[in-house]
């Protein structure tokens, strides 16, 4: 069988990156981080200088970019160019500056299309804030995940101090409740819950939790794709 697509969204430090990786793990399916992808061409139009505001140049930079997905010891690698940037995705400034180049067209139209092609070529986990809804409309498993507010930034502050930054939890809170409202206000492809995207509330859940129940729905979808 191919092109079985388990689509995870929610709001940003809802857990879908961790809990997509060990569903994929779990199911033995391609794991496809979206939001790095979008990390990634912020990190290049930083690096080269690119206008933040110049839409025709952030397409054209999306579009030209070679981005490589490598599974490590612990985590998927990112490439940008033959550059592995894995550890700079996860920058505040990056977290600070993604949601406005996600929110170009010709941004999420390059994106998209990489997406779809990865999609196409077999069973995959896939996560970001439009999957169920853009990006693969009649996935046979659609996931939303949701969290509250000060937890997802808890979860946030523990990443970035795992990473050596450190940074207030009121602080994370407001560039959370901000990058939300960019999200879901943005006119192209928007944060949004797919109508039969079955909701999970993480706020009270451990990651295996979080990653035993998706699995659940996942191999209950599956005989019937199958059929």
């Amino acid at each position: 069988m191919s092109g079985f697509v388990v689509a995870i969204d929610g709001p940003a430090a809802s857990g879908k990156s961790t809990t997509a990786r060990r569903v994929a793990d779990r199911l033995d399916f391609v794991y496809l981080d979206t939001g790095a992808m979008y990390r990634a061409v912020t990190w290049k139009a930083l690096e080269t200088g690119t206008d933040l505001g110049d839409q025709t140049a952030l397409g054209a930079l999306a579009s030209s970019i070679r981005l490589e997905f490598r599974s490590g010891e612990s985590e998927v690698r990112v490439l940008v160019d033959g550059e592995d940037v894995t550890e700079e995705l996860r920058e505040p400034r990056i977290s600070r500056a993604v949601s406005e180049v996600s929110s170009v067209p010709a941004v999420r139209r390059a994106m998209v299309r990489t997406q779809r092609n990865i999609g196409a070529e077999g069973r995959c986990v896939v996560e970001g804030r439009d999957i169920g809804t853009v990006v693969f409309p009649n996935a046979p498993v659609k996931i939303f995940l949701a969290a509250s507010l000060e937890e997802r930034a808890r979860r946030r502050r523990r990443e970035l101090s795992d990473r050596g930054v450190i940074q207030g939890l009121e602080a994370l809170m407001e560039e959370i409740r901000t990058r939300d409202a960019m999200d879901s206000e943005r006119e192209d492809s928007p944060l949004r819950q797919a109508e039969d995207a079955i909701v999970i509330d993480t706020t009270r859940m451990t990651i295996e939790e979080q990653v035993a129940e998706v699995v659940r729905v996942a191999q209950a979808a599956l005989p019937a794709a199958s059929e």
